[in-house]
């Protein structure tokens, strides 16, 4: 995918007004954009793990969020004036979640196979889905898919470097505060703004220690290139996709469309890192979309029971 044909892409999903008539990407729907976001964020990170040799882990991250953020603020044109303290607040806290999340992730599939770095980090999103969910059934999917993650995980994660596993569950909980402030920011700044602020905050906050791991590495035109690719599909492409969802979706039902990323991250490393599945695996990946589709199920049940013209909860 080339990084012009990505930039429209993000321009037309960031120019999709708030409750539009569907069409284009907002045609996908909320849930179709979450999946689509999944795909791409997952088979950005195979791609980011195929060049940390070249210039380490937080080098790639740096690159990552250096090349999201310019990509965004040039196709959003974020107005800087007319934002109160608080918006201004907001759009900072999610900087410095996304910084962490991607920097704390990094460090981890840097130490344990991709696969098992997502199962570990996905339990984030699941503990925010029973603990901002007001329905029983969502407990109900997210056990259903807390047991596929734990499956995955071939029922224990005791062969892991625990340096690595205590990143991933770190980024995890970043993961959580990511959702959260992504929705927030969402209701705040109009279209897309907020999230190329955000992640402006998040590139400048993490260049000094990128400059630090890989000083001149960052500059080799390869790895340029190899950078910005991984920047266009795990973070330009996959955070617009779920900020748009988010305004039309509650978290909980959000964060348990997140099971699905062990799944997607797993074939991702088959096809790009030649990390074959076994079978407990692939059962693994069955509970944890049956568990997905079940969360689709209850938000598509809970729109069919509004009255046309109102809004699904945001």
């Amino acid at each position: 995918m080339s990084t012009p044909d990505t930039a429209v892409s993000a321009s037309a999903v960031a120019s999709v007004p708030v409750g539009a008539p569907p069409h284009r990407w907002g045609s996908l729907g909320p849930v179709g954009l979450v999946f689509a976001g999944g795909i791409s964020v997952q088979f950005g990170g195979a791609l980011a793990v195929s060049l940390m040799p070249r210039a380490g882990a937080l080098g790639v991250v740096t690159l990552r969020l250096l090349v999201a953020a310019a990509v965004l603020l040039v196709v959003c044109r974020p107005r800087l004036r007319g934002h109160s303290r608080t918006d201004w607040g907001t759009v900072v806290v999610f900087g410095i979640t996304m910084a962490a999340m991607n920097g704390l992730f990094y460090q981890s599939v840097a130490r344990i196979p991709l696969g098992p770095a997502v199962t570990l980090e996905v339990l984030g999103p699941l503990a925010l889905s029973v603990l901002a969910s007001r329905r029983a059934v969502n407990l109900i999917w997210a056990g259903l898919a807390l047991a596929g993650v734990f499956l995955l995980g071939g029922g224990g994660f005791s062969s892991l470097d625990p340096t690595g596993v205590a990143f991933a569950l770190a980024a995890g909980a970043m993961w959580a505060a990511y959702i959260v402030f992504s929705a927030r920011t969402g209701r705040r700044f109009p279209q897309a703004d907020g999230l190329a602020l955000a992640m402006a905050v998040a590139a400048v906050l993490f260049l000094p220690l990128g400059v630090v791991e890989s000083g001149g590495k960052l500059l080799d035109p390869v790895t340029i290139a190899l950078g910005a690719a991984v920047a266009i599909l795990s973070s330009v492409l996959p955070y617009t996709l779920e900020l748009l969802a988010l305004r039309r979706l509650p978290a909980s039902t959000f964060a348990i469309l997140m099971s699905l990323e062990p799944a997607i991250a797993a074939t991702a490393g088959f096809l790009i890192l030649d990390q074959a599945l076994s079978t407990t695996e692939a059962l693994a990946i069955a509970l944890v979309i049956a568990a997905s589709m079940g969360a689709v199920r209850t938000q598509i049940g809970r729109g069919k029971a509004k009255a046309p013209g109102v809004a699904p909860e945001a």
